[in-house]
């Protein structure tokens, strides 16, 4: 099997941005490698593509934020998991422990949804194959940590320079899984699914200040908006957060059926106008983090 190694698996636009703060969408990527040799309907796995994030959100470098995005696609590897997160039941041959590194696969690995996919939803296998240990090694070295070398340099850098550094990680999800587990608000005795959730894992991983900014922000233009419910945010906001020492990072659910048709993938006629509403939010997170610096002079 012929395992390339890609020129580039993301873009980082504004490296150098004047602000500490990063965008990402590591979710949205719409690149299929050769090697992926998957055996369910393509369109199931653009299913599972958060299309359309990185152009939402592409407005940030234009406000002094930094904007990075995947390339390929969440179902060949997916960015928003821990790199030993590893299924299994997906490796047909010994994992060699002592050469890559223990497995550490978690509830999402056993549900299939682990580092590499192994169900797009119960009943719905990828692959009618197993994959060999030097398959999944090539995908982390050459798609997984390189992506996450990228966020972690800007995060690193921002930090050193400003002593403070806020981390946005943009997702989307689709509407039948938007509703959240304690609504707020029934209309005829049904849950109404939110238009935004804010993760920040139950407060661990940014400053309330900073969430309750973007809600309140979100609500005031009338969406519906929920915080950790159903989503709390994963591996990216875990991974790169300490609120204690200035280092902020929150995730962001949008509602697909907001701005494109669930089934076809197409954009809705709304679309530039919720695009138009996430460039004020973009905008709304730059002056917060212009007025929320904290200046470190380096030694």
């Amino acid at each position: 099997m012929d395992l390339k190694k890609p020129d580039t698996s993301y873009i980082l636009e504004n490296a150098e941005a004047p602000l500490p703060l990063i965008f990402e969408s590591s979710h949205s990527g719409r690149l299929y490698p050769d090697d992926f040799r998957y055996a369910c309907p393509f369109r199931d796995l653009e299913r599972m593509e958060d299309r359309y994030v990185e152009d939402l959100f592409s407005a940030a470098p234009d406000h002094g934020a930094a904007l990075l995005r995947a390339l390929y696609a969440r179902s060949y590897i997916d960015l928003n998991r821990a790199p030993d997160d590893i299924d299994p039941k997906l490796i047909g041959d010994v994992w060699p422990q002592e050469k890559y590194g223990p497995m550490r696969p978690s509830s999402r690995s056993d549900a299939g949804i682990g580092l590499i996919s192994r169900l797009i939803r119960p009943g719905l296998p990828i692959y009618s194959r197993t994959l060999s240990s030097a398959e999944i090694h090539h995908r982390i070295e050459h798609f997984y940590k390189p992506y996450h070398a990228a966020l972690e340099n800007f995060i690193e850098s921002a930090h050193y320079r400003f002593g403070t550094v806020w981390h946005v990680s943009c997702h989307s999800m689709p509407s039948a899984s938007a509703v959240p587990k304690h609504a707020p608000k029934l209309v005829g005795h049904l849950a109404q699914p939110s238009d935004f959730v804010l993760g920040d894992r139950d407060g661990s991983t940014c400053s309330r200040e900073f969430v309750h900014t973007i809600r309140d922000n979100l609500k005031n233009r009338g969406f519906r908006v929920t915080i950790n419910d159903p989503y709390k945010g994963v591996e990216l906001v875990r991974r790169y957060s300490q609120p204690t020492r200035g280092r902020h990072s929150l995730q962001i659910e949008i509602n697909r059926a907001l701005y494109m048709d669930e089934e076809t993938g197409e954009k809705l006629r709304q679309y530039n106008e919720i695009k138009t509403k996430i460039t004020e939010l973009i905008n709304l997170c730059s002056e917060y983090c212009s007025n929320n610096l904290t200046s470190l002079a380096a030694d």
